[in-house]
């Protein structure tokens, strides 16, 4: 019986060592640390003192990211950690951007919201048209107006081509008593029409940035509206560089070298037109603070090129191969208007996205104003440091 009594104490003496050997893996694992660190957290700013808080630590390291300290292990893999514009996000930050950019368009349905934006987009032209002729009106003939708006139309698909001319002739047949005698009248009531398709891209792109719209009424119709204007200005902007320079540049005579000179910076405006008008609508558009027109041009450039080489490549498709007046008969224009309105949304929106998540790229401060800490800048794109830092580490 003795000799039974003293075999369980062996039985507890392995248990401990097991228990002690447990500590000294865990131990050995908590040393397995990268050498910075500690240095990185040994004097963590005010409010940051819970190390063990997974979020406070990741706010802790993405602001020690944004000091204009040198970079540590978590900067290196993720290029342009410390950027301050977006030239200094380097190509593979630049590739884990375009990555996670074609990610979150997935995820935020980017597809349906360009199907809706479209779709207010088209019921928002005539009222748009009306506003734009009757301003124009002003300073022109109706019938030269509508001459060069129709100019202006020739870069639409075939099809489409007719509904716009249409809308045009309807409008321009009152003479030019009705596009002066209605003019506060027309323009108000056309404009705020129009800022209803506004206001469906302004809800689209909040989408893009990942933000929740809290203006009231008042704010949010007032900037619809401001917009609005905006983008008819930028018509009539577009409409005299492409329907009015080229009779210009014949009469002036300027010789072939001349000549070849002045288109090309005729187009050159009419690109960074559209590059400036896209990042007036990403920084306006969102409910948040408003990102630094820097931070803008990346999705703005983008956006421009792809709408560039996917108009022309629709507009080829649909006058050589396509066979939509044999499909949809006479609501063929209607339909190529519709696609080419939507292929323009689609775009428009991934350039959001492109920015958002070069935003994400980056610790620094991407809005206006004096530099403010993560979280709280107002702006998720702002606010957030995009995870994993390295795309590779999810396979």
């Amino acid at each position: 019986m003795a000799h039974q009594q003293a075999t369980p104490p062996p039985r507890r003496s392995a248990f401990g060592r097991a228990v002690v050997w447990s500590l000294v893996a865990v131990s050995a694992i908590r040393g397995l640390r990268p050498p910075d660190a500690g240095p990185k957290h040994a004097a963590p700013a005010p409010g940051s003192a819970n190390a063990s808080d997974e979020a406070g630590s990741a706010a802790v390291g993405a602001n020690d990211r944004a000091q204009p300290t040198g970079a540590d292990g978590a900067n290196a893999s993720r290029p342009g950690g410390e950027a301050g514009a977006p030239t200094q996000i380097p190509p593979t930050g630049w590739w884990q951007v375009t990555r996670r950019a074609f990610a979150e368009s997935t995820a935020d349905n980017v597809g349906i919201l360009a199907g809706g934006v479209a779709f207010f987009a088209f019921l928002a032209i005539p009222p748009a048209l009306i506003a734009g002729l009757t301003l124009y009106g002003i300073v022109a003939d109706p019938q030269t107006v509508t001459r060069q708006v129709q100019a202006l139309a020739g870069s639409l698909p075939r099809e489409a081509q007719p509904l716009i001319a249409d809308q045009l002739n309807a409008l321009a047949s009152g003479g030019n008593g009705a596009l002066s005698i209605g003019l506060v009248v027309s323009v108000l009531a056309a404009l705020w029409s129009a800022s209803t398709g506004t206001s469906n891209l302004m809800a689209a792109v909040n989408v893009a940035y990942d933000q929740q719209e809290s203006r009231g009424f008042l704010k949010l119709r007032a900037t619809a509206l401001a917009l609005t204007l905006g983008a008819i200005v930028f018509v009539l902007l577009t409409l005299f560089l492409v329907a009015v320079v080229p009779p210009l540049l014949q009469a002036l005579q300027l010789g072939v070298v001349g000549t070849v000179l002045a288109q090309l910076l005729r187009w050159a405006l009419l690109v960074g037109l559209v590059v400036a008008a896209l990042a007036i609508v990403y920084r306006l558009a969102p409910d948040r603070d408003a990102p630094k027109f820097a931070w803008t041009s990346p999705g703005a450039f983008t956006a421009t090129l792809l709408w560039v080489l996917g108009s022309i490549g629709f507009s080829l498709y649909v006058n050589n191969f396509g066979s939509y007046n044999k499909t949809y008969g006479a609501l063929a224009g209607v339909i190529v208007f519709l696609l080419w309105l939507y292929l323009t949304s689609y775009i428009v929106l991934l350039g959001a996205e492109i920015n958002a998540e070069s935003e994400k790229q980056t610790a620094v401060d991407t809005t206006v104003g004096a530099p403010q800490p993560m979280g709280q800048r107002h702006a998720v794109a702002a606010d957030t440091v995009a995870e994993p830092a390295d795309p590779r580490s999810t396979r």
